[in-house]
């Protein structure tokens, strides 16, 4: 079942390494958006949001463990338990808010603003 080092804290390590600029990268793709949500949204739009971003960086995690093949069943952490978190953190920020929460947020997104001509 491979090279026998795989329960090893060495190896632990070096897969840790191999990843770590992904789980960063990853990790500023959701806290920078994250702080402007917060900061920038009135209140009641701001768990509609984070749901939104959870879910695209949901998305993009698996996309990057899928173009890596990253493998699935491992005991380490990986690319697929990332995006499974941030679908769970998604899920749990939509259920704590309200549907028209989030039919203000698209509203607010893409309302159309008049401009005096």
């Amino acid at each position: 079942m491979g090279d026998g080092m795989t329960g090893s804290p060495i190896a632990k390590v070096f897969l840790f390494g191999r990843n770590f600029g992904t789980l960063i990268a990853l990790s500023f793709t959701v806290a920078v958006p994250a702080f402007f949500i917060v900061y920038a949204l009135e209140q009641r739009l701001v768990l509609p949001a984070l749901s939104v971003l959870f879910f695209g960086t949901a998305a993009l995690a698996a996309v990057i463990a899928l173009s890596t093949r990253a493998r699935r069943n491992t005991e380490n952490l990986n690319l697929w338990d990332i995006a499974g978190g941030l679908v769970i953190t998604g899920c749990a920020a939509s259920v704590m808010g309200e549907p028209e929460q989030v039919v203000q947020l698209f509203e607010h997104l893409f309302e159309r603003r008049t401009y005096e001509q």
